[in-house]
């Protein structure tokens, strides 16, 4: 018997991931000291955690440590129960050096059982997105994680994330972009849109004056780029910034009026590093 894991970095919402069968591990913030670990929205309060924010409350993220890696899977591993875990880009975060650490104890202690991760080379509902498609294929060949992982294979470079931020300092701030790179949106008024580049790191991809143009640019994108692969939605999420959701959907819609479009809030851990204000769009494409 095999289990699938994916982690809350990969911000898949909490009733479709119990639907779909998948354990969750929950990856920690922290607000003005008081550690929280994000649960995938059962119980958040989204809302109050962006008003923090812009009262300048002090936020950040941390990985897990060894000991925690191995609570969450040495159940899994005594029971003899194979693993496959799909997790967000390994280029931000050092948390997996912590994990290798686990399994390295884990597979010592039981040689037999088989556990595999794969990088998603993404983030928030990019990674998100490869977990759904990947737990839809996973449950229906009977647990089968090599295929699986082969089918993610066909998948991992044509999911597409464009997102724009309010300010480009909490990215800079908390090691997912460069100071550089972050310096250019304050000169201007430009507004700078992002993707998870090839390689699985935040990247600008370019420079907007304007609100307005930068979301533009981005639906100009989506046109050029969507490809429906295998009924996977197209995904817009919002840091307490609904006025743009609703009109980045609404306009996506017209561009692909037979995709299946789902909205949901950015989560604590990844807003933590963009900010309140920030609005994006995940889908299938051509190509990232």
């Amino acid at each position: 018997m095999a289990v699938l894991f994916c982690d809350t970095d990969c911000e898949l919402w909490y009733t479709t991931a119990r639907e779909l069968g998948i354990k969750v591990i929950p990856m920690p913030y922290t607000v003005d000291g008081e550690e929280k670990l994000y649960d995938l929205g059962e119980n958040t309060d989204f809302k109050a955690f962006y008003d923090k924010m812009r009262a300048g409350a002090s936020v950040s993220t941390a990985g897990l440590n060894p000991e925690t890696y191995i609570e969450i899977f040495e159940p899994y591993f005594k029971a003899g129960e194979d693993i496959l875990y799909i997790a967000f880009s390994s280029k931000m975060s050092n948390t997996f050096s912590y994990l290798e650490l686990a399994i390295k104890e884990l597979k010592a202690k039981y040689p037999d059982v088989k556990y595999r991760r794969y990088d998603t080379l993404n983030i928030c509902m990019g990674a998100g997105l490869m977990v759904y498609m990947a737990a839809k294929y996973f449950n229906a060949h009977g647990g089968d994680i090599d295929a699986t992982c082969a089918y993610l294979d066909t998948l991992v470079q044509n999911v597409a994330v464009l997102f724009a931020v309010d300010d480009l300092k909490y990215l800079a701030r908390g090691g997912r972009l460069s100071p550089a790179k972050a310096a250019i949106g304050s000169v201007l008024q430009l507004k700078p849109v992002l993707c998870v580049n090839k390689e699985g790191e935040i990247d600008v991809r370019t420079k907007q004056k304007g609100s307005k143009k930068a979301m533009s640019y981005i639906l100009s994108v989506f046109e050029s780029n969507y490809r429906a692969i295998d009924g996977a939605p197209v995904v817009v999420v919002g840091a307490d910034n609904d006025a743009a959701v609703e009109e980045l959907k609404s306009r996506a819609q017209a561009i692909a009026p037979h995709a299946e479009f789902i909205t949901q809030p950015v989560g604590p851990v990844i807003g933590a590093h963009c900010g309140p204000g920030t609005y994006g769009i995940i889908f299938t494409s051509a190509s990232r």
